[in-house]
């Protein structure tokens, strides 16, 4: 029995035959186009048959290639945004400390005006803080009894009186605003030249005007400056302005709200005025000093 493989299997000729052939017809290729340039056409259609298959194949690739560099893109950003808040907070405290040193300069550049403006010898000071005890509306400031500052002293800014030295310590002083309610200062109309006592009205940081009749003389835009009768502030000095005058018949006096002319809530720089005209004292005291001393009776004899 005759064992045949069937004519698929069949062998055609020798690999090494078929390798020659095709080594040959590939040689000869070459050759042809690169003499005669005849494959050019084919090539193009063969690459444009081939594009679609080479995306879908390359696909994968670039999308790996794009998800990375969108997640690198992702975290460069994200560290540059960071690195550019954090240049831009710098830039911005950069810009208030410049503001508020710009603010300061002019502040100061009042302040010197206002003391060339006053006859008396000032000495300029800074607000350190506020006092510790909530009731009471007191600053501290940098200068004390060293730089010539007494308890009694006025406090004033470039626009008014701030208040009085309270307490004076050998670096630091305490100042005790002119809103704070056990404070008082003898003002006068500047309109009409009337006289009153400006008392401070405690948190709400205005003044009034207590102890006047309904019928005063008084209307609101009114001006209030030191009268100087107290003999600590001196006179002309602006303290107030009246915002508001309430006339009940059924009170007996009025009420009147006054705003604060200086910047008793803000600004750093203040003026302590230390050489305050000393008024004579009063003539009862000169009348008992001059006054000779009563002899001592003698005792009666019988």
């Amino acid at each position: 029995m005759e064992h045949t493989p069937p004519p698929f299997f069949k062998r055609g000729p020798a690999p090494v035959v078929r390798l020659a052939f095709f080594a040959s017809l590939s040689i000869a290729l070459l050759l042809v186009d690169a003499r005669f340039r005849t494959l050019d056409e084919l090539r193009s259609v063969l690459a444009t048959a081939a594009y679609p298959l080479q995306r879908i194949a390359t696909a994968p690739v670039e999308l790996a290639e794009r998800a990375a560099g969108f997640f690198a893109s992702q975290t460069a950003l994200r560290s540059e945004n960071a690195a550019l808040k954090a240049r831009l907070l710098q830039e911005a405290q950069t810009a208030q400390r410049y503001e508020a040193a710009a603010a300061d300069a002019v502040r100061l550049q009042r302040l010197a005006g206002a003391a060339e403006r006053l006859r008396v010898r000032s000495t300029p000071a800074e607000i350190l803080y506020t006092g510790r005890d909530p009731f009471a509306r007191t600053i501290i400031i940098d200068k004390g009894t060293q730089q010539g500052v007494r308890a009694g002293s006025p406090v004033v800014d470039d626009v008014g009186v701030i208040g009085q030295v309270t307490h004076a310590y050998p670096l630091v002083s305490e100042v005790t605003l002119v809103t704070d309610k056990d404070e008082a200062v003898p003002v006068q109309v500047v309109r009409n030249g009337l006289r009153a006592i400006a008392f401070g009205a405690g948190d709400s940081g205005m003044m009034d005007l207590r102890f006047m009749p309904p019928n005063v003389e008084i209307q609101a835009g009114d001006q209030l400056v030191t009268s100087g009768i107290d003999g600590t502030y001196p006179p002309g000095l602006p303290v107030a302005t009246v915002v508001s005058v309430e006339r009940d018949a059924t009170r007996s006096f009025a009420r009147i709200a006054c705003r604060p002319a200086a910047g008793v809530d803000r600004g750093r720089y203040v003026l302590v005025l230390t050489d305050e005209a000393k008024l004579p004292p009063y003539p009862a005291k000169e009348r008992e000093r001059a006054r000779p001393p009563r002899p001592a009776r003698e005792p009666h004899r019988k």
